[in-house]
Order: structure tokens, then sequence, then C-alpha cells
């Protein structure tokens, strides 16, 4: 049995197209108390999204036996700030304004837990720069993108009507949209070829 210790949508979507037989399980734990926890021990960004990859696995490997979980998170860098989803249409629109015109970077984390052992796991980063908008293409953006952006990391979605705002993009495609797939493939391949017939 393979479990995706998520709701994210779009992860759920790229294991679907994928060709996956998952099942989903919320990973009920304290994402920001944990983020807060790590920073102070002077995690990065890339440290805080493989803790919480590796958080959620094993919460839900917990109460699932024998199951094989995928735990996946992303973080955005601004420096060495961290953001996080915004709460509303204002929120996006002020995390827009300081990724305005700068370099940020996502680091995407994905992990493999049965029972209490972590067998796998990994993180990939990609940079992204946004252009010096208006705020008139903000808004319109914002407009565009509706209710969706509230649950992506930045206030923006590199698959929708967002990517008007951006200059440069580099790094994977999947990692940016906060799955690792093809690291993700290359384990299961190796760890159970029975998940992917």
């Amino acid at each position: 049995m393979l479990i995706l210790a998520s709701q994210s949508q779009t992860r759920k979507a790229l294991l679907e197209q994928a060709g996956l037989a998952f099942s989903t399980a919320p990973a009920q734990i304290d994402e920001r108390g944990l983020e807060t926890a790590a920073t102070a021990r002077g995690a990065d960004g890339r440290d805080v999204a493989l803790l919480l990859a590796e958080r959620k696995a094993a919460f839900v490997a917990a109460s699932h036996p024998g199951a094989l979980v995928i735990g996946a998170d992303q973080t955005l860098s601004l420096g060495s700030a961290l953001l996080h989803k915004p709460a509303d249409r204002d929120e996006a629109a002020a995390q827009l304004e300081l990724l305005r015109g700068k370099p940020h970077r996502l680091h995407a984390a994905v992990t493999l837990v049965r029972d209490d052992l972590l067998l796998w796991s990994d993180i990939q980063s990609a940079e992204l720069t946004m252009r010096d908008f208006t705020p008139e293409e903000r808004d319109d953006v914002l407009e565009r993108e509706g209710a969706a952006i509230l649950a992506s990391v930045g206030g923006y979605r590199l698959e929708g009507p967002s990517i008007r705002l951006f200059e440069t993009v580099t790094g994977d495609y999947f990692t940016i949209l906060g799955l690792p797939l093809l690291p993700l493939l290359a384990a299961l391949r190796d760890l159970a070829p029975e998940t992917l017939t």
C-alpha cells in the first residue's frame, strides 16, 4: 500500500498523472512549531523542508503498519526569511511585493517511510526571479488566480496566470510544484517496484 501523507491537490495530481495507485492521509503535525524550533537551531529552508517531509511521513506511517508512506514539503526562502501560504488575498499581495524584482528559492523535499524507518529522502531546489511588475499587473494576476493562490507558498502558482510575473526560472518544474517527482519515481523503482505496476 502506498500513501501520500498530504492533502495537496497538486502533489496528488502529479502522482496520479504518473500512474501511481495510492491513497492520501493528512499528517497532523505542528509545522510552524517544528519550523520555529529548527530555525532557532540554525536550520535553513532546505533543512526545514526535509524535516517537515520526514515528520509528515512518520506521522502517517505510525497509524498504517507496513504501508509505504510518501512525505513531502516545500519551503520558500527569500534570503534568510521563510515565506508561507498566504492567509488571504491581501497577504498574497504583500508576499508578491516582497518577491518583486528579487530572486528567491523554492526547496522541495520528499521522503519514503515504512513503519518507523526512513527508507529514502531527497531535496531539490529551484531559483526564481520575479519581474519588477506594476501594482496593476500584480492585482490582475491575483484576480485571475482567485482562491487558488491561498494554497501556494509565496502567493503565486507557476502553473497558472502567476507566470506572467516572472523574469527567470531555474530548476526542475516538479520541484517548483512541490514534489521532486523524478527522484521519487527512481526511488520507488528501487525500493518498491510493485507500486509502479
